[in-house]
């Protein structure tokens, strides 16, 4: 599994399992009919923020997106998104992107993480980023309205460096 920055390219092998995960609804804070532009947007935004993709038998499987969390005094705490291919789920690809940002961060000189929404049921998610130091220091009760579970929390995650 090799993490890379993303190229402009790499959209076309993206958005197929991007739009796959907001259509379900069961792991992102999307809307679950965000058109392709407007998700383009949002997944290449304009440095400090970056994106990258994991790459997989020379095929992109994963990326992440990731930048500060807010501006100005606030501004040294970092905040990430992650999407895998949900036909690559379980063989390494979130948990490598999520060092690789994690790591970056680090060396770009933020004082710490935080992962604005993760869905409680996503258990998969909650237990990979618990395993890389993340901590749950919030749930935000029925945030996130499940199309199976109906109303779940929204963890609020996050690691001081």
């Amino acid at each position: 599994m090799r993490i890379r920055e993303a190229h402009p390219d790499d959209w076309s092998a993206i958005w197929p399992f991007m739009r796959e995960i907001a259509v379900a609804g069961e792991t992102f804070s999307w809307d679950r009919d965000i058109d392709e532009q407007r998700a383009r947007q949002r997944w290449f935004p304009q440095p400090p923020g970056r994106t990258v993709v994991a790459v997989d038998d020379g095929r992109v499987v994963g990326t992440a997106v990731s930048g500060p969390n807010h501006e100005g005094p606030a501004a040294h705490v970092a905040t990430a998104s992650f999407m895998v291919d949900p036909e690559h789920a379980g063989r390494g690809a979130g948990r490598a992107l999520g060092r690789h940002v994690l790591d970056r961060a680090r060396a770009d000189g933020f004082r710490a993480m935080q992962f604005n929404a993760v869905v409680e049921t996503n258990d998969r998610a909650v237990a990979l980023w618990r395993s890389l130091g993340m901590r749950i220091v919030a749930t935000l009760p029925e945030a996130f309205h499940h199309p199976g579970h109906g109303y779940v929390g929204l963890h609020v995650m996050y690691q001081l460096f």
